[in-house]
């Protein structure tokens, strides 16, 4: 199977990484910045699953993607997906499939349109990995799982495929028969985490020991699981103690990685996480625009990046 992974950054470096260490047919589709790099210095992991350097991986610049790819990895930010989207498209064949590993919803149908419903899965991966100015991929903790599957919770040849090449590097992986239950009930849980600790500039345990903090965080995952539920997929019980569990943990110092994108003045997915999930609320008539705390955390974040847009237009 050629795979295709677009980046070769914190994810998409990590997990390609890792397939490319057990013999796996992989390119990474990066800019020329990135491809210099990888080629001076090789493709270097840091973990405690196991420290690696790979010399010299196959790299690709999207003005030079000529051939089909069978799978198609996405790690990118929601931001970059427009960019992406038409810089894979000579990649994409009659029969290849396209797994995005972004957060939320949108990027469905944004990939849909472009590429067909057929090919493109759903997925998400739970890794806590960044990429410091070395461009050494570092894995912060032991946890590098990756679950998928086909939108219609078939059991496909392609799935088991897909899994047998991420199982033959070691990765946790799981083909899931239910991907968009799941891809909801974690989109819930991050739109909660990063409104609350994005609008109160705090980790959670920091949150609820201020006055009404509880309440803060209780009705934000109100207000998404209210639009959860609205679409056809309620959230199951096992998920919603877990997650109550994590949300109201006195002296956690858990913040979104919104907020740390915030604090270094980077780019935020405001729109793909937060936006998305409060427009669908609208849409399900659960609310009027600006008449709850979800609007009220989206507001905040986008009055951030008009500050930061701003300063960038003073600067240049």
């Amino acid at each position: 199977m050629r795979i295709l992974i677009i980046g070769a950054g914190a994810i998409g470096g990590y997990f390609g990484g890792r397939l490319l260490q057990a013999g796996q047919d992989v390119t990474f589709l990066v800019r020329a910045r990135r491809a210099l790099q990888l080629e001076r210095s090789g493709l270097r992991i840091q973990s405690p699953r196991g420290d690696l350097t790979l010399h010299d991986p196959a790299t690709v610049q999207a003005e030079h993607l000529r051939t089909h790819f069978d799978l198609i990895v996405l790690s990118c930010k929601a931001y970059d997906l427009d960019d992406v989207i038409r810089d894979m498209a000579p990649a994409v064949g009659p029969q290849s499939a396209i797994l995005p590993l972004l957060n939320g919803m949108r990027h469905l149908d944004a990939l849909d349109a472009a590429f067909g419903r057929q090919r493109v899965l759903g997925g998400q991966c739970m890794i806590a990995a960044t990429l410091d100015a070395d461009g050494v991929i570092v894995h912060l903790n032991d946890t590098h799982h990756l679950v998928f599957g086909e939108r219609d919770g078939e059991h496909s040849d392609r799935a088991r495929r897909i899994a047998e090449a991420f199982v033959s590097a070691q990765v946790d992986v799981r083909a899931s028969s239910q991907i968009i239950h799941e891809m909801w009930e974690k989109w819930v849980f991050l739109t909660t985490l990063a409104s609350g600790t994005c609008l109160m500039r705090a980790p959670i345990g920091a949150i609820l020991a201020a006055p009404s903090g509880k309440a803060v965080i209780e009705g934000l995952l109100e207000a998404c699981l209210g639009v959860s539920r609205s679409a056809g997929y309620a959230p199951r019980a096992a998920f919603l103690e877990r997650t109550r569990d994590i949300l109201t943990t006195a002296g956690s110092t858990l913040t979104a990685s919104m907020l740390r994108d915030i604090e270094n003045g980077s780019r935020i997915e405001a729109d793909h996480i937060v936006g998305d999930m409060l427009q669908r609320r609208v849409e399900a008539g659960l609310e009027s625009p600006g008449a709850s705390l979800l609007s009220v955390a989206y507001s905040h974040l986008k009055a951030y990046e008009a500050r930061r847009a701003e300063a960038a237009g003073k600067a240049a």
